[in-house]
């Protein structure tokens, strides 16, 4: 422990804010990525009995896929998971390069590039773990009826995303509504049919709330 707090007192300020920023990053970046290989994602929304969603408008289904699909994998660059992964590496690279000797200005210039590297490479590999998912033997057909959460909205007239059980697989699935209504992220929905390999048509759901005395004899 003494030769632990000689190291510690030895470094310059900028070098401890690396290494505690390291440490506090690494074991939140750990935990996330435990919790996303056992299911408990911080991202997944619970399916809530009681939410109500207005569904009204007739519009005829387009796809409006450029600027929505943009606006998605913009969320995926800036996720949670990514962003963890940038500050984990950055700090890292700050308080090693710091060590060798380096002066601060490009110690913070190459552990920005080294944690920008790691934010592409996990945004990447968020993107391609669901296809790769997908690609198995999953019977798109085992979700109609199915109620799930909408994970990314849904907007007017184009595709947002859903988190669904297929096959007994809690999978990602690109999803419109019936109506071209747009919904929110934490929705119920049911799926009503299957429109592609990734894509499935969805209404909202609605629960009807009896009143307690009209139960009454």
């Amino acid at each position: 422990m003494d030769s632990l707090s000689a190291w510690w007192g030895s470094l310059e300020s900028l070098a401890q804010w690396f290494y505690a920023g390291a440490v506090f990053f690494s074991v939140l970046f750990v935990w996330q990525l435990v919790a996303a290989l056992i299911g408990l994602s911080a991202g997944d929304h619970d399916l809530d009995a009681g939410a109500h969603v207005d569904a009204s408008g007739g519009h005829d289904l387009h796809t409006h896929d450029g600027d929505h699909h943009e606006s998605m994998a913009v969320f995926k660059l800036l996720s949670l998971r990514s962003v963890l992964a940038f500050a984990t590496l950055f700090a890292w690279a700050g308080a090693l390069y710091l060590n060798t000797g380096v002066a601060a200005g490009w110690a913070m210039f190459y552990a920005t590039l080294w944690g920008l590297l790691a934010l592409v490479l996990v945004a990447f590999m968020l993107n391609l773990l669901p296809r790769l998912a997908q690609s198995g033997n999953l019977d798109m057909a085992s979700a109609i009826q199915a109620m799930a959460p909408v994970y990314l909205d849904i907007p007017k007239d184009g595709d947002g995303e859903i988190r669904v059980l297929v096959s007994g697989v809690m999978t990602h699935l690109r999803a419109r509504t019936a109506d071209g209504a747009a919904l929110k992220a934490g929705a119920t929905i049911k799926v009503l049919r299957v429109l592609g390999p990734n894509l499935v048509e969805v209404e909202p759901t609605t629960v009807v709330v009896v009143p307690e005395r009209s139960l009454k004899p």
